[in-house]
């Protein structure tokens, strides 16, 4: 009789699995840990947005490292036999990297619980469940006690990806680009409209003024200012898959496009009407 493959296990860990909680959530995965296969994976996550965006590596490549040591002891503590690696800053992009490596049956991600999460964890569970093939199990946890992590609540999906809902998936731009929601295509709309609002009111403004005075170059300099605001928030959303523009740098500047757009235009209508 032939034995029994081995339950794989793919562990997307993002701190360093303290306490027992985690540990026994992943024994639960595991059937109790006997004769299963078990990967970690620790994203080299930056601490913030605007880091990922400026491509700090080196030292979420030497904290991912620590937490990967730290995991793989705590595991070790515990019964496991378990290999591990770095992988990209994004969760759901380092657990594709790792099945191209080698399949699993299973993929946890650990995350943390919504009033502490981190800037990458917004929408972590539906970006998973559409894009990895494998069963997945989403542990959500409390960090930061004493006695260590808290296990909070556990979603699960089945064998497949899952299609977001039309609202959440958007629109299609094109068959090259990823579907845009419709709130942020819409943003994106009035972005490009204000802006050619913005530079037509500071073009009047100067042709108005007859000469170049102050308010004149203020009208120009805040059109160029919303215009560069808008373009990196376009090209942040149609080049979506390229350089992972979502969490908090996403929203930040979503803030700026909405918020930015109408004060542009505003701002040069008065300079029109009475500078």
């Amino acid at each position: 009789m032939a034995a029994k493959a081995p339950h794989r296990l793919l562990a997307i860990v993002t701190d360093a699995l303290e306490g027992p909680e985690p540990i026994e959530e992943i024994r639960r995965a595991a059937g109790n840990g006997d004769g299963a296969e078990l990967r970690v994976v620790v994203p080299a996550v930056e601490a913030t947005s605007f880091r990922h965006t400026l491509g700090d590596v080196d030292e979420p490549m030497r904290q991912a490292e620590e937490r990967l040591r730290a995991a793989l002891d705590s595991l070790s503590r515990n019964g496991f036999k378990a290999s591990g690696e770095v992988g990209d800053p994004d969760p759901v992009q380092a657990a594709q990297d790792a099945l191209l490596k080698a399949p699993a049956d299973e993929v946890l991600i650990f995350e943390r619980e919504a009033a502490q999460a981190r800037w990458f964890e917004e929408g972590l569970f539906d970006r998973a469940r559409e894009s990895l093939e494998p069963p997945l199990r989403m542990i959500v946890v409390h960090s930061g006690d004493a006695d260590g992590e808290h296990v909070i609540s556990v979603e699960e999906a089945g064998r497949g990806t899952t299609d977001a809902e039309e609202s959440e998936v958007g629109i299609p731009i094109s068959d090259n680009m990823p579907h845009v929601p419709r709130g942020d295509l819409a943003g994106m709309a009035m972005g490009v409209i204000g802006t050619i609002v913005a530079i037509v009111l500071a073009a009047a403004a100067a042709a108005g003024s007859g000469t170049e005075t102050g308010w004149t170059a203020v009208a120009i300099g805040v059109a160029i200012a919303v215009a560069l605001i808008n373009m990196a928030h376009v090209v942040g959303l149609t080049l979506f898959e390229s350089v992972r523009y979502h969490g908090g740098f996403a929203k930040f500047f979503r803030a700026l496009s909405l918020i930015g757009t109408p004060a542009a235009i505003l701002t040069n209508l008065l300079i029109l009407l009475f500078a």
